[in-house]
């Protein structure tokens, strides 16, 4: 690389799945000179953010793990978010992480300057940060969607998001749950215990397929405790089960109808009323937006105090919410369960590549956000984004999305050491992969689909998902030789000698 004085070799940005994979990954290469940025008091991300009752995850424990230290406890499938934050916070500490990790430490601004070649950070105190690379880990599900509803600042009572939850609030009066995806879901059955009445006011339901335990059962807890290589079977079965049966349903494939038929059987027998069983049947082809699996929610549903509304909301009024019926229901509190933007990619944070190109202008001039295969973008050497554009799987495990991800940009690391010099994306090679991935697009349930999701813009523009498998998303990284993907931009700031990459390579194969 340069020979010019930088304070870090590399600068990861965040310290959730991606940054904490990113940074094992750094340390076992034998870079000791990075540094882990934290907005937040503790690494955790999502998972540090979400606390409301219920909140865990509805991919199992041993599948939504890290492939350099898996998960291994025999008694739960799936993990609460407590356990989640307690496993992040293990693995920084048993890998040596922690003195690498600066926390409450929030990036608001990252340029490139062009006449040394490195990257200056400033943090929201006005401190700046100089290194050679920085690493984006900040994910995509951590900038909450509040909903905008008329009159809100009437209510006499607390009104928060779901990932801002409020643990003074009272939970017992007549509690307003605005949503009905994963987070409702998951706290809808726990309010349902305490409170008076529960309001869920739905916009378009979701398929949900039936969750099974939490823990494991007897039997299964001696079989992973006893059978040496069991816990990496059962995480290889769920990974390769993922991606044959789940993933098929975002291109309407052989695993659909059989699908669907289970989520009807689902809400069949665990909602008796068939008037309540229709407002809960989508009208969506499964596989167009994220399938819950959940095995409380409908349950919760036909409890007698709880009432799922579907006319459109009118407005807050001091003591509720009217719909557009002209019906007014109490409530004394009210939980947004809104989900987050999920499509605005660092959110925030002014990025300036060569000759001082801001970022989200070349986002905006393309129309949506793009980056090759979710991780670089042409004008920014030698800065790489973990979870970015086209990269999120709805129906597989994302920590292992993030780790084909963190594999390939230690390729692009270890060849601009070996260069001496930074390098960025071709625009040519830019342009060779989105004409992949726009023709995998299209074969999508998503780009003519009915129902709305947090990856698709009102116009259709799908911005986040991966049109595939997890599997073929790691077989084309590991196909595509950076040194054919990849330049050094030359002294001008122009690009110097940009090689082209294989014209056999299929960036987007969905296999």
């Amino acid at each position: 690389m340069t020979g010019h004085s930088v304070e870090y070799e590399v600068v990861v940005v965040g310290a959730g799945f991606g940054g904490l994979t990113m940074a094992w990954e750094l340390k076992e290469a034998g870079v000791r000179n990075f540094l882990i940025l934290e907005e937040g008091p503790e690494v955790g991300g999502v998972w540090r953010e979400n606390t409301y009752p219920g909140c865990s995850c509805d991919v199992p424990a041993h599948l939504y793990s890290l492939a350099f230290d898996p998960y291994r406890d025999p008694r739960v499938r799936y993990p609460d978010a407590q356990a989640i934050l307690s496993y992040l916070g293990a693995i920084t500490d048993r890998h040596g992480l922690r003195p690498h990790l600066r926390c409450d430490t929030a990036v608001v601004g990252a340029d490139y300057r062009d006449a040394d070649r490195t990257w200056s950070l400033t943090t929201s105190a006005g401190d700046q940060i100089r290194t050679r690379a920085v690493v984006w880990a900040v994910g995509q599900l951590h900038r909450p969607a509040v909903a905008q509803l008329r009159g809100a600042d009437t209510f006499g009572g607390p009104m928060f998001h779901s990932a801002r939850w409020d643990h003074t609030a009272d939970l017992t009066g007549h509690i307003a749950v605005v949503g009905t995806g994963s987070s409702a879901a998951q706290m809808i059955p726990e309010l349902a215990r305490t409170a008076s009445s529960v309001t869920v006011y739905q916009r378009s339901p979701s398929w949900v397929l039936p969750k099974p335990a939490a823990s494991f059962g007897a039997m299964s807890r001696w079989a992973l405790t006893h059978i040496p290589g069991l816990h990496g079977l059962y995480r290889a079965g769920l990974y390769r089960a993922a991606d044959l049966v789940l993933a098929p349903t975002t291109h309407a494939g052989w695993s659909a109808k059989a699908l669907e038929l289970v989520a009807r059987e689902h809400l069949r027998r665990q909602v008796r009323d068939p008037e309540l069983r229709r407002t809960l049947t989508p009208d969506h082809r499964i596989g167009e937006k994220r399938i819950l699996i959940d095995s409380g929610y409908y349950r919760a549903l036909t409890e007698p105090h709880v009432e799922l509304v579907t006319d459109p909301i009118d407005r807050i009024v001091p003591d509720g919410i009217r719909t557009v019926d002209g019906i007014e229901r109490r409530a004394d509190l009210i939980v947004l369960a809104t989900g987050f933007r999920a499509r605005e990619f660092l959110d925030g944070v002014r990025v300036r590549g060569r000759g001082g190109v801001e970022l989200h202008d070349r986002w905006r001039t393309e129309g949506r956000p793009t980056a090759f295969y979710g991780l670089a973008v042409p004008g920014f050497p030698n800065l790489y984004l973990i979870a970015g554009p086209h990269s999120f799987t709805p129906t597989n495990s994302n920590p292992a999305v993030k780790q084909h991800q963190v594999r390939y940009i230690m390729r692009c690391l270890a060849l601009s050491a070996r260069l001496r010099e930074p390098i960025e994306v071709t625009e040519q090679a830019m342009a060779t992969y989105l004409n992949h991935l726009d023709d995998a697009l299209d074969r999508t349930v998503w780009r003519d689909g009915k129902a709305t999701t947090w990856w698709k813009t009102a116009d259709g523009t799908v911005t986040n998902a991966w049109p595939g498998t997890v599997a073929a998303f790691g077989k084309a990284l590991t196909g595509n030789n950076p040194a054919l993907s990849f330049t050094v931009p030359d002294s001008r700031g122009g690009l110097s000698g940009a090689p082209q990459p294989r014209p056999h390579d299929e960036p987007c194969r969905t296999g």
